[in-house]
């Protein structure tokens, strides 16, 4: 009697069994090939991670770097000269030059007393004042205040005169002003050889 157990011709192998020499893979396997991707792909991702620290620190560490070597290398604010030259006394006709005022914040006035430097600050809070040719005067745009050719102040909160610079021939002929020497009216100081040059 045979036994219940064999094989018939026909009959599907058991579960597992080798099918025409090839074999299936089986559940353990397949999970093992999943889990073994999932920790490529992690470790992957960890060396992205670590890569991406390495640089934020290195970075971190240079910009810090940088900062403590500009410590030795202060900056430095370059004021603009108190002395130089603006030309001969022959470029300056009668009237009001207004050709340094940006450059050296100075007028050049010629009149018949001469030629002098109006330093072009508002005596009230320290703006800078237009030449207004139409009005023959000069005008503050801050608070108002008005200053005549001379530079006496008339009109507006300005407590006294514009200031002038120290104005005395160079050994080439030109006029070299210094603005860090300023002559006051009201100190009488208008009459220094220096705070005209005769022309």
């Amino acid at each position: 009697m045979a036994n219940s157990t064999s094989e018939t011709p026909g009959s599907a192998p058991p579960s597992g069994a080798p099918s025409g020499g090839k074999s299936k893979p089986s559940l353990v396997q397949a999970f093992k090939t999943i889990f073994s991707k999932d920790e490529v792909e992690d470790g992957k991702s960890i060396a992205r991670r670590r890569r991406f620290v390495m640089a934020a620190v290195l970075g971190s560490l240079t910009v810090n770097l940088l900062m403590f070597l500009r410590f030795f290398f202060p900056r430095a604010l370059y004021e603009p000269k108190t002395k130089f030259r603006i030309g001969y006394p022959s470029d300056f006709g009668f009237g009001v030059d207004t050709k340094f005022q940006n450059q050296y914040r100075i007028w050049v006035v010629r009149n018949t007393e001469g030629i002098f430097v109006i330093s072009a600050i508002c005596t009230h809070l320290g703006c800078t004042p237009d030449w207004k040719a139409s009005e023959n005067k000069f005008k503050c745009p801050c608070h108002g205040s008005g200053f005549r050719t001379s530079g006496i102040n008339f009109e507006g909160p300005a407590p006294r005169p514009l200031e002038r610079a120290r104005v005395v021939r160079a050994d080439d002929g030109q006029i070299l002003v210094d603005k860090s020497r300023h002559f006051q009216y009201e100190l009488g100081q208008w009459v220094d050889p220096e705070a005209f040059l005769k022309a």
